[in-house]
């Protein structure tokens, strides 16, 4: 599929220019460092496939809109690493490490209006008004967990509201933009936008699995970082005994790594993990039968693949 290889460069260096286009060297040097640090690019793929399976081309403005997208992500990952404490990310120091909590605020900021500024300026109006109600999704599902944390008797269905929102919605405008720059018409840029939403949730469901199910040295990273931080995610909330629901209770904010780390193992015992795997295949199934009719091409087939692929890779990923 030329169309989709040559433009996901084209996408990374538009996410590169306008990570670094502000007049303050400083700030694009912290917006640069993060966006180069990589990751999986899966919401600009989502934006190019789905123009591409529409149109039978990519045009420049879904370029534009996937740089966007991406753009965006990164600036909300900024704010979590903030809210989180977090140190390091895909292997580099985050910027409130490196420069403080209130420039980091601020740098998240730039890159968040950054993104919806050039999708004003070029793509169209609405494409910056869908941005902008992604950010106010992403906002209100951020808020929807901090007003749950360290609540063992948090829902699961809760949890998953805050995961449709902050995880979601920036899944689910990728796909909308998709249709939005191939002019496609209501119905099938719906359809798209229904598909992005359950792949999103399928995405966020996993990670959190990971987080309890993995082990550090296949992420990167330590596990049990939502525990410890008090966001008690929908596989844990679905797994929980009596017990460790009352550990949990008792024990939230003080939780020992000991504590934990016998948590993780009791949770590994149960039937989360299978649980959840056929929780995520059944909504893969349903995101995939929520894609339009469209005539078939390579890029149909790539987001036909998509969530069932990351479901593998996750599954290959569980200890």
């Amino acid at each position: 599929m030329p169309d989709l290889v040559r433009a996901l460069p084209l996408v990374e260096d538009e996410v590169r220019r306008l990570a670094t286009s502000s007049s303050l060297p400083v700030v694009n040097e912290h917006a640069g460092r993060i966006t180069a640090a990589g990751g999986k690019r899966l919401r600009p793929i989502l934006v190019l496939a789905g123009s591409l399976a529409v149109s039978g081309t990519v045009p420049d403005k879904a370029v534009t809109a996937a740089a966007c997208v991406e753009l965006l992500h990164a600036g909300s990952l900024v704010h979590d690493d903030l809210m989180d404490g977090a140190t390091e990310r895909r292997g580099v120091r985050t910027v409130n490490a490196a420069w403080g909590t209130g420039p980091a605020l601020l740098v998240g900021d730039f890159m968040l209006a950054r993104a919806s500024q050039v999708a004003l300026e070029r793509v169209s109006p609405h494409a910056a008004a869908l941005l902008a109600r992604a950010v106010a999704d992403l906002v209100e599902g951020q808020v929807l967990e901090v007003l749950d944390l360290f609540d063992a008797d948090r829902t699961p269905e809760g949890a998953l509201r805050s995961v449709e929102r902050k995880t979601g919605a920036l899944f689910e405008v990728g796909c909308e933009l998709a249709g939005h720059c191939a002019d496609a018409d209501g119905a099938t840029t719906a359809a798209l936008a229904r598909y992005g939403a359950l792949f999103g949730v399928v995405f966020q469901v996993l990670d959190d699995l990971l987080d309890l199910a993995s082990t550090s040295r296949r992420l990167g990273k330590p596990v049990g970082n939502d525990v410890r931080q008090g966001v008690y995610t929908f596989p844990l909330l679905r797994a929980l005994t009596d017990e460790q629901r009352r550990l949990l209770r008792e024990r939230g904010r003080g939780l020992t790594d000991a504590e934990l780390a016998g948590l993780l193992a009791g949770l590994r015992q149960t039937s989360m993990v299978a649980d959840t795997l056929a929780h995520c295949t059944s909504l893969a199934a349903r995101a995939v039968r929520a894609l339009p009719d469209l005539p078939a091409s390579p890029a149909l087939d790539v987001l036909r693949e998509l969530p069932g692929a990351y479901l593998d890779w996750a599954a290959s990923q569980i200890a």
